[in-house]
């Protein structure tokens, strides 16, 4: 009587492989940002609002107000992420104006200082198209973070 080979055939897939087939399962968007406010959120203030398909968080890190927008949940949607810092009219906008183009270039990494109805604010803005979670984790922590790094100290700087 013979003894059938019990042994497994050699499938061993190469890392390439499973890296692929890991990047083809797909992003859920809602639950990585719910998650990722989730750890952030500093005092348990989250607040999420959903109408025809866009989403719209509100949290708390540090001393700063954190927006997060998701237009919907196609790939052609996008996630935008703001935090306000100051309000304007400031004192001495000029110089104001030369610190955060400074600092745009410096220190913000992929987000950036702008302009939003008379308040300087922190943003990100991304397609979501091929948008990975350590993708959203990295642009919701940047604003987050740089908002709370910069609201109190443009605020004693340049607040009215």
């Amino acid at each position: 009587m013979t003894t059938p080979n019990l042994e497994a055939p050699e499938t061993a897939l190469s890392d390439h492989d499973v890296n692929e087939a890991i990047e083809a399962i797909p992003v859920n968007h809602v639950d990585v940002i719910e998650t990722v406010i989730g750890s952030l959120d500093s005092n348990d203030s989250a607040m999420v609002s959903q109408t025809e398909g866009r989403y719209l968080w509100k949290f708390q890190y540090g001393s700063a107000e954190v927006f997060v927008q998701l237009s919907g949940v196609t790939e052609e949607d996008t996630l935008t992420v703001w935090s306000v810092v100051l309000q304007l009219p400031a004192k001495n906008e000029a110089e104001l104006m030369k610190k955060l183009l400074t600092m745009n270039w410096q220190d913000t990494l992929e987000a950036r200082f702008a302009i939003l109805e008379n308040q300087v604010v922190v943003v990100a803005s991304r397609s979501v198209a091929d948008m990975e979670a350590g993708e959203i984790s990295r642009s919701i922590t940047i604003v987050a973070t740089t908002a709370d790094n910069n609201d109190d100290i443009l605020q004693a700087e340049f607040g009215l």
